[in-house]
């Protein structure tokens, strides 16, 4: 069984020549839960977008066996749903039901499939009832949730997260904790909040200047006062950290 994404020697350079990654390789099980660290402008955002097929570097990139280039595209993003760091990137119709239906209706479901679909999607996120409100009426928090029943109604294998906990206040980033526990989906999680990490990945990745610096056990990693001083980053206890996996 090939794995959810394998990555060998990945470099990407922007349009001015700029490099913003370099020689990445790590790969990730199917099912895994995986933080991604770094500073402001380590690459972070850059790396998601390259796993999504939004960007073609060099190297070997594979989502779930499949070699990301042009002409695998489709099939890959029926494999992979990517949730930006602006949910309003990806809430852009009528009603909260018509987005969430968007993606299903795009795949050439029936109408029946797409209902169903839509009504679990919107369910598991909690806004079983809000379907027929316009996105832009939406709490923060809401917003957040509505954006990922948008990817969750293509029953993606793998989604990955651009700072989902960004604005989120208390309430509403413990209840988005609960929600990406609950995903039975390889999930790729795109953070500056330690706690955020901590709280919901057994595994992290720390990536700074566009290279991998380390990748292991969450604790062993966000404990590391060294490591994560030197790149810029609040240090997590392993007190802390055990606690923040029970809450």
């Amino acid at each position: 069984m090939p794995k959810a994404i394998e990555i060998k020697d990945f470099s990407y350079n922007y349009p001015d020549g700029t490099n913003a990654l370099s020689e990445i390789t790590l790969n990730i099980e199917h099912g895994e839960k995986v933080a991604l660290i770094g500073p402001n402008g380590a690459g972070k955002t850059t790396l998601l977008l390259a796993i999504g097929g939004f960007l073609l570097g060099k190297g070997q990139l594979l989502i779930d066996g499949m070699e990301v280039k042009k002409e695998n595209l489709r099939k890959i993003r029926s494999t992979i749903g990517c949730c930006f760091e602006d949910p309003d990137d990806q809430l852009f119709m009528p009603t909260l039901f018509d987005d969430v239906a968007f993606g299903p209706l795009n795949m050439g479901l029936e109408h029946q499939q797409v209902e169903q679909r839509v009504s679990q999607a919107l369910t598991v996120v909690g806004l079983s009832k809000m379907g027929h409100k316009p996105p832009h009426h939406l709490s923060a928090g809401q917003k957040r949730a509505a954006s990922i029943a948008t990817i969750l109604a293509m029953n993606p294998k793998i989604i990955t997260f651009d700072e989902p906990d960004g604005s989120l206040d208390g309430r509403h980033r413990n209840n988005l904790i609960q929600l990406l526990r609950s995903l039975n989906q390889t999930l790729i999680i795109a953070t500056c909040n330690m706690n955020f990490a901590a709280a919901l990945a057994q595994r992290t990745i720390l990536i700074d200047n566009g290279k991998k610096i380390a990748d292991g056990e969450s604790c062993k990693i966000l404990s590391d006062s060294n490591l994560m001083l030197e790149h810029g980053l609040e240090v997590i206890s392993k007190n802390i950290f055990y606690s923040l996996l029970v809450t």
